[in-house]
């Protein structure tokens, strides 16, 4: 059982920026992907940026430009850098690890984005 654990959310203005990390309880070699989801009230959760752990990385059209996610093998953490925020933005982002068989889920962290 991996366990992620979130930090770096919280409230800022549109036009900020903010730094999500994972940590992993286990070595990401273990593992296939690592990745960022979020989820907004009333909507479904969606990707947001996930990285393999040969480096390969992939983005929502809506973050493109904005967010970059980053990967440290050395440190089982994965990052999303979040440049230029929208309001619509705000959700509870998750991240998330993916092997063979498993998906693991970490529990949430919040950022909000005011206008």
């Amino acid at each position: 059982q991996v366990q992620l654990v979130e930090s770096g959310g919280g409230l800022v203005q549109a036009g900020g920026s903010l730094r999500l990390s994972c940590a992993a309880s286990e070595s990401v070699f273990n593992l296939n992907a690592m990745g960022w989801y979020r989820q907004a009230p009333g909507k479904q959760r969606e990707l947001v940026a996930s990285i393999t752990t040969d480096g390969r990385t992939n983005y929502a059209d809506s973050v493109k430009g904005r967010f970059t996610i980053s990967g440290d093998n050395a440190k089982n953490a994965v990052y999303l850098q979040m440049n230029s925020l929208k309001p619509e933005d705000t959700a509870v982002y998750y991240c998330n690890a993916r092997s063979t068989y498993y998906s693991y889920w970490g529990q949430g962290t919040q950022v909000t984005v005011s206008s």
